[in-house]
């Protein structure tokens, strides 16, 4: 053999063994990069839980806890497509409506220490919750808040003070039939369709008086906002028809994407419950093959408009 054949041969072999080396080595990553895997989504779960919960995150010692950690916040917590203020209002109206206590003290106490919600936005929060889960929930809902300021003041060294001073609202004149017209008009801009006639006292004093006449005006939320904490309590509360109104109409009027509320459909489903959060992906997707139908018989229409000989003589 010649010395360029024994050369070839040796860096044969060496390569071979390499390759030999090579191929037991990757017996052993596949362990490995699972473990590195897991250590790295545990790492990222953590620290989304921080930043969510304001707070380091507990051990997770049972499977519930260890879904929580992986699922909630590893995954949902992080996915795009609605921000983090956003789903504090989803899961804000969700813990507030389960009567769960160690979870609403967390999650008021995360939104305002994380200052993604401030004190003023979160009180009209609780008043915009009353009307569509009920005082006695609210009544409670508004105690915690006072007691996680207080904590959240305490914490940044600054003395807890009471609630910030409120403005009367500048539609606010003391004349009860302006009201009752805002209402009327409110109502209508919400739901797209007109205001039922006031012959009642749930529709005059309630509905058209207070609902639309002062809460939906009310500055401190955003519309969207208010669409949002409206969906879920509509999803809590077992009411078909306002379910399918609140979840239709803030899709027709823009305000919500069909993807947004996808993720809304997700994150109720973690906090209420996936059965309840099938019940709002149902009446998502009935909006949404509504909308679909409208639009194509209003094209059809206007096609045929377009194309009628008899309306073009008229034209």
């Amino acid at each position: 053999m010649t010395t360029e054949g024994t050369a070839q041969a040796g860096q044969t072999g060496r390569t071979g063994h390499a390759g030999h080396a090579g191929h037991a080595g990757d017996e052993r990553d596949p362990a490995r990069a699972d473990d590195e895997r897991d250590a790295g989504r545990t790492g990222v779960a953590e620290r989304v839980f921080r930043e969510v919960m304001a707070t380091e995150a507990p051990p997770a010692l049972t499977p519930f806890e260890a879904a929580a950690r992986d699922f909630v916040f590893g995954e949902v917590w992080r996915r795009p497509g609605l921000s983090r203020r956003d789903r504090r209002w989803v899961t804000l109206t969700c813990v507030a409506a389960a009567d769960a206590p160690g979870p609403i003290d967390a999650h008021v106490y995360a939104a305002l220490r994380s200052g993604d919600i401030e004190i003023a936005e979160m009180l009209e929060f609780v008043l915009h919750f009353a009307v569509y889960c009920g005082w006695p929930k609210a009544s409670h809902l508004e105690g915690v808040v006072g007691r996680q300021w207080a904590r959240v003041q305490r914490e940044r060294g600054v003395e807890p003070t009471g609630w910030p001073p409120l403005d009367v609202p500048s539609f606010e004149t003391g004349d009860w039939n302006a009201r009752l017209e805002g209402g009327v008009a409110e109502f209508a801009d919400v739901n797209l369709m007109p205001a039922p006639p006031a012959d009642t006292p749930y529709r005059q004093a309630g509905i058209l008086g207070f609902v639309f006449g002062n809460v939906w005006r009310r500055p401190g939320l955003t519309r969207r906002e208010r669409r949002i904490i409206t969906v879920a309590c509509v999803g809590i509360d077992d009411s078909p028809m306002p379910l399918r109104t609140h979840v239709d109409v803030a899709l027709r009027s823009g305000d919500l994407t069909s993807a947004e509320m996808d993720e809304i459909v997700l994150q109720f489903a973690v906090y209420y419950g996936f059965a309840k959060g099938e019940a709002l992906s149902d009446a998502a997707a009935a909006a949404v093959t509504t909308a679909a139908a409208v639009t194509t018989a209003d094209a059809v229409t206007e096609a045929g408009t377009a194309g009628s000989p008899h309306l073009e003589e008229k034209r």
